[in-house]
């Protein structure tokens, strides 16, 4: 690991061996947040999946029904009846800090009509009814998996650019001002150990005039 270009003094020392301090703690403190987005993340990845599973499933039964009715009844009828809307969403956008990441917060209102099937029954199947009520109670979690794949996303981008920034402390910038500070202070004690020959010698050759 090459070391810093600095003088090699002992106030350079001293400065080098606060600033490995400071890096050193703000490394533990990146790594504590590390696993702690790393564990948020996972809670929120579990809950992603449960969704999004249990939104397929509806899905796939909700389309299933659907081409059911389709196959039975005539296209014009099937786009009448689903032409008026039995239910108005109103969504409110909002936001909350998790670890430092602002994520989306999607709140969700519905207003229901009076007719829950604002068509004539008379003129389609009930399997085009069995699929518009599947279709209309799936609409909040299919917002909300919107939310929390969206909050997964932002929390694995953060994670990613923390880990760059803890590897570039462990690996980097924490051996470099290792290096140096070792680098310093045999530096020191080399240069303090010729102090101390020349005292001797000093005092050798002041003794001898002495004498």
């Amino acid at each position: 690991m090459a070391r810093l270009q600095v003088n090699p003094t002992r106030m350079e020392l001293k400065r080098l061996k606060a600033r490995l301090k400071t890096a050193e703690r703000g490394h533990k403190l990146l790594k504590d947040k590390s696993d702690e987005m790393i564990r948020r993340f996972m809670e929120y990845a579990k809950e992603n999946k449960r969704l999004r599973e249990q939104v397929e499933k509806e899905l796939s039964t909700a389309l299933t029904t659907f081409i059911v009715a389709k196959a039975v009844s005539d296209d014009a009828v099937v786009q009448e009846a689903v032409a008026m809307p039995s239910k108005t969403l109103k969504l409110e956008m909002d936001s909350q800090n998790v670890m430092s990441v602002v994520v989306p917060v999607i709140k969700v209102q519905q207003s229901s009509s009076e007719d829950k099937y604002p068509y004539s029954f008379s003129s389609v199947t009930a399997e085009l009814d069995s699929s518009i009520e599947v279709m209309g109670g799936m609409l909040e979690r299919m917002v909300k998996l919107a939310e929390i794949e969206k909050t997964c996303n932002m929390l694995a981008i953060e994670i990613e650019k923390n880990r760059r920034r803890v590897n570039a402390l462990e690996y980097v910038m924490i051996p470099q001002l290792q290096e140096t500070i070792k680098f310093i202070t045999m530096k020191l004690d080399e240069n303090e150990r010729s102090n101390i020959v020349r005292l001797v010698k000093v005092k050798s050759l002041i003794k001898k005039e002495s004498v």
